[in-house]
């Protein structure tokens, strides 16, 4: 019994400590074979509230409690990811005149919260990984309110935006699954720490499968359109990242903290983007959020690594 739950725990770890190459893996595959990813559109929706559940199930009300005892920490994190990043995007998006879909989709990118995967990149970077776990929280709970608003402010330019829609939809995928997990986690006790080791894994494989099926659905698009939309992907990525930091090191936050606002601003949760996308704008607008998907794991591991590697100067 020991011994398989120690394969089982050695297996998950593998899954997730490699997640960036599952993601690549999948993408390789879709590209240059879409016939095995092209029809399964319909489970991206249904997946990313998997990924939403496992999420919240993973969450404890301490995690909901630093808000009151960090505030301004709080505030100005979730502030600057819904500040920032949808700005960054409408502004990208305009400055290289891209297809209208696209720029759709690069806003809605930057609308999202921050992704689990931050928590992730925020612990390897020694940032303040308790802080990252609040503002993801935080955020995703905001998400269905925050979001449709900004897709009209921003979005509204190029489409006519279906606020109503969105906010249903983001209820739906994002807010119900994760109370739902967090109220299931409260009703289990102890019990259900039995499967909290092997959710990272799961969402880790679920989110590379979304990344497939989006670009076998635009696996033309990439080869016509694909490296502009990279690239615009890369500067908002980057840009987010650096404003995350500087803006948290302006209020003269520690270290620490500066690395996990950072870090949360710059790596959104892309999968939600890709379903919202699909489900109301067609699989084109939904481009950028498998480039980001991509992109966003690399840039975070690389950060992380020359974060580990530099000294804190604090107790994190």
């Amino acid at each position: 019994m020991n011994s398989t739950k120690s394969a089982l725990t050695s297996l998950t770890d593998l899954i997730t400590r490699f997640f960036i190459l599952w993601i690549i893996l999948f993408s390789a595959v879709a590209y240059f074979f879409p016939s095995v990813f092209e029809d399964l559109g319909f489970l991206i929706v249904p997946m990313l509230a998997v990924i939403m559940f496992a999420m919240g199930i993973t969450l404890r009300i301490d995690d909901f409690r630093r808000v009151f005892l960090r505030p301004l920490e709080i505030l100005v994190g979730v502030c600057a990811q819904y500040v920032v990043m949808p700005l960054l995007g409408f502004l990208l998006a305009l400055a290289f005149g891209i297809n209208p879909l696209i720029a759709v989709g690069i806003v809605l990118v930057g609308s999202c919260p921050g992704g689990t995967a931050s928590n992730v990149i925020t612990y390897l970077a020694r940032g303040d990984l308790a802080l990252s776990v609040t503002l993801t929280s935080v955020s995703t709970l905001l998400c269905p309110f925050l979001l449709p608003a900004l897709m009209y402010i921003y979005a509204g330019r190029w489409i006519d935006v279906p606020v109503a829609d969105l906010f249903i939809s983001a209820l739906q995928i994002v807010l119900l699954p994760v109370l739902f997990g967090v109220v299931l986690r409260k009703l289990l006790g102890r019990k259900s720490e039995t499967v909290l080791p092997f959710l990272p894994s799961v969402s880790s494989l679920v989110i590379a499968f979304v990344v497939g099926i989006v670009v076998a659905l635009n696996a033309e698009s990439i080869r016509t359109i694909g490296a502009v939309v990279f690239l615009v992907v890369v500067i908002h990525n980057a840009l987010g990242l650096t404003c995350g930091y500087l803006i948290a090191k302006a209020l003269g936050f520690r270290e620490s903290s500066a690395r996990a606002i950072s870090v949360e601003v710059g790596m959104q949760n892309s999968g939600l983007a890709a379903a919202l996308s699909q489900l109301h704008f067609g699989y084109l607008s939904a481009l950028p959020a498998a480039l980001f998907s991509i992109w966003h794991n690399i840039s975070g591991g690389v950060i992380a690594s020359l974060w580990r590697n530099s000294n804190v100067h604090e107790q994190t």
